[in-house]
């Protein structure tokens, strides 16, 4: 007889592999080895925000973005030093487990440690930077010289080969 799958354990088995997915793309982006694996007390306290960075070109300013939900400002750091641009944020944990008793576990816990290479021409002395609404904005802004510009292509009278009589 042929075994039927329940709806319930089709969810169990998605949520499941996203679970697992996310662990190793937070694995790759921590640059952990695949063979190295965080203490199971460890692995809930991990936390890998999503970041944004680019040129805005009519703007002449670097802008970065960095999604932190639940981050009080006061623990969030930023460093700049020659053209690398370190943050630094902690999201801390508000409950014990002797609290509460969990049914699910997805929010991450922990310290958030990024270091990112800035684009060439940006004046790291005019770095700004704004938490509004658990979003970390950056911004400087950047030299003319570094934005890329357009060059025109000139052209000239057509090339015809002269046919010899």
């Amino acid at each position: 007889m042929r075994r039927q799958y329940t709806n319930e354990r089709l969810f169990e088995d998605l949520f499941g592999f996203r679970r697992e997915f996310d662990e190793m793309f937070n694995r790759i982006l921590t640059g952990r080895p695949w063979g190295l694996e965080l203490p199971e007390f460890k692995k809930a306290f991990s936390i890998t925000p999503a970041v944004e960075a680019y040129v805005d070109k009519e703007g002449k300013k670097y802008v970065c973005r960095i999604v932190l939900p639940g981050v009080e400002p006061k623990d969030v750091q930023v460093h700049a030093q020659g053209n690398l641009l370190a943050i630094r944020a902690e999201r801390k944990l508000t409950h014990r487990a002797k609290e509460a008793e969990l049914f699910e576990e997805e929010i991450g816990y922990g310290v958030f440690e990024r270091t990112l290479t800035l684009s060439e021409g940006v004046n790291v002395e005019k770095l700004s930077a704004e938490y509004v609404n658990g979003v970390l904005e950056i911004t400087a802004p950047v030299a003319a010289a570094a934005l890329p510009r357009k060059i025109e292509v000139k052209t000239t009278a057509p090339f015809v080969k002269q046919i010899a009589a």
